[in-house]
């Protein structure tokens, strides 16, 4: 059995705060627009979908109730597809569409779709608790430290200076920018609109193209203050890593992932479904896979999970043209790029979430449809795409153009 993508739509990425443009507009309404989308740019009947898997982070409020469910019915697609909505943190939107193509691999499913979606102007993050921070018996074994802490770990462990990380953002923002110019995301972006059919968003709004290593160098660390005072994060860190004689905190908003509103979907079937709706297969699944990684520093989970992925298909680093790894901080690129001995020219080409942001249930399945078009643009063959995960994990998938 293979699995095939057939589609993949996404939001253009709405800046996460109350000015920004998709504030008002609701989550279950950014996902339902993605759903109706696949169905109208495919022509397929919608009864023929066995399954709508979508991720989501904090799955509260507006975004709880089983939004995957709520889009299906909201979309008018059959009662008769179901809905689940799923969260491996910020890889919620990849693992999503990999449960779609286990789907089908495995025969319960001829056509599945998988993605994710994110209203964090409206749902803030961490909205939805949980006993990983909270509980301090939980927080005390896993050496709890939020996110920006790690990420500055492993920039301190690793070597990778301040400079490194914003020379890194600078040019995350121009090929961002470089992209949106040549319309390199055109294939994918689906306009937002309002309940009157008018258009909100059409672009990619958190872009900051005028960035320099001038302008970053003048933003103060976000994370020094939680790390070297109340609470005091750096100290648990030195427990863990007793090697470092302290952490350099070299993060900030600029070299770190953007807080954004999107929705993101993709079409997974068999052939036989292809061909059924005279859909033309635009990749192969290869290979998909998961794995956990220490949970203090968190984010180094996607070298792991790249070594996973290459053994399950049989492939060497050689045998992949394109890589994609969610920006969630630059030092997590950084050291990607070093384990995997990796040159800047062949990763994240088109830029990332330092520059378009992060719509945590969504990105995944995003940074999937991205890979797919510049595989499409160039006439390259294969790309792996990863993420890293919150709490210490990876998740990944490598796809192959047909």
């Amino acid at each position: 059995m293979e699995a095939f993508i057939y589609d993949a739509v996404r939001t253009p990425r709405g800046r996460g705060k109350a000015d920004g443009s998709l504030h008002e507009i609701t989550p279950i309404q950014l996902a339902t627009q993605m759903l109706q989308a696949v169905r109208d740019r495919t022509e397929i009947d919608t009864a023929d979908v066995d399954d709508v898997i979508l991720g989501c982070v904090s799955p509260v409020g507006e975004q709880g109730a089983d939004i995957a469910r709520v889009a299906v019915l909201n979309a008018d697609y059959a009662q008769t597809v179901p809905g689940v909505q799923i969260n491996r943190f910020c890889a919620s939107g990849l693992e999503a569409v990999n449960m779609a193509a286990a789907k089908v691999y495995s025969g319960e499913a001829g056509l599945a779709i998988g993605g994710g979606v994110e209203s964090m102007s409206r749902v803030p993050m961490a909205s939805d608790g949980g006993a990983w921070a909270m509980d301090p018996a939980v927080a005390y074994k896993t050496y709890f430290a939020p996110q920006g802490i790690g990420a500055d770990v492993i920039a301190t462990k690793f070597g990778i200076s301040r400079d490194d990380v914003d020379a890194y953002a600078v040019e995350s923002q121009r090929r961002a920018k470089a992209a949106w110019d040549e319309k390199r995301f055109a294939k994918s972006i689906v306009p937002v609109k309002d309940v009157i059919g008018s258009v909100v968003l059409d672009h990619d709004e958190h872009m900051r193209p005028d960035a320099t290593m001038q302008s970053l160098a003048s933003l103060k660390p976000s994370f020094a203050a939680l790390g070297e005072e109340m609470p005091g994060f750096d100290a648990i860190a030195l427990l863990r890593y007793p090697e470092l004689e302290k952490v350099n905190h070299v993060h900030h908003a600029g070299n770190s992932s953007g807080i954004v509103d999107g929705a993101a979907a993709v079409l997974v079937g068999n052939r036989e479904m292809g061909e059924k709706y005279g859909l033309k297969p635009r990749a192969r699944i290869k290979a998909m896979a998961s794995i956990g990684s220490e949970p203090l520093i968190m984010l180094t989970g996607p070298e792991f999970v790249a070594g996973k992925l290459l053994n399950r298909a049989g492939m060497s680093k050689a045998d992949i043209d394109l890589w994609e790894l969610n920006e969630a901080f630059a030092s997590v690129v950084l050291r990607y790029m070093q384990a995997m001995d990796l040159d800047h020219g062949q990763i994240n080409v088109n830029g990332g979430a330092i520059a378009m942001g992060h719509p945590l249930g969504a990105t995944g399945a995003m940074v999937l449809g991205t890979a797919l078009d510049e595989l499409e643009r160039t006439g390259k063959g294969t790309a792996l795409i990863n993420l890293c995960v919150g709490a210490g994990m990876g998740t990944g998938i490598i796809i192959e153009r047909v």
